[in-house]
């Protein structure tokens, strides 16, 4: 099986991301994490996991991504699931470790994005709900 990375990050590694610094944010801040995944399947594996084990509120799945990335000095092409998770930021590390099990690729992609606003109810749920 091909090994795409469409983007990578320092999640969980302890390296500082580029760009300028920002303030850190509280640890029980909502923040969405995305994920490609190499299947519906493989997706909706993860998503049950995340979301039974309470490492997010919510995962929304989009099937039918056609990435574009280079992988062993080749660019490559793949179809691809995106995993849209909701959660805290203190579960980004767990989440990550438990991503880094399941998944098929040996370097998943993972990315941590801050939520700038929003619904406050549907926010204070994505808190409420992972405890």
């Amino acid at each position: 099986m091909k090994n795409p990375v469409a983007s990578m990050a320092s999640i969980g590694s302890g390296a500082p991301a580029a760009g300028p610094a920002r303030p850190a944010l509280p640890l029980a801040t909502p923040v969405v994490v995305l994920m490609t995944v190499s299947s519906p399947e493989e997706g909706r594996k993860i998503s049950d996991a995340l979301v039974s084990q309470k490492l997010a509120a919510c995962v929304s799945q989009v099937d039918g991504v056609q990435s574009v990335y280079w992988w062993q000095d080749k660019m490559e092409h793949s179809a691809e699931s995106l995993l849209i998770a909701k959660t805290k930021r203190n579960l980004v590390a767990p989440l990550v470790a438990r991503v880094r099990e399941l998944h098929s690729y040996t370097v998943p992609e993972v990315i941590v994005l801050p939520i700038e606003g929003g619904n406050p109810d549907y926010l204070k749920w994505i808190t409420d709900v992972t405890g």
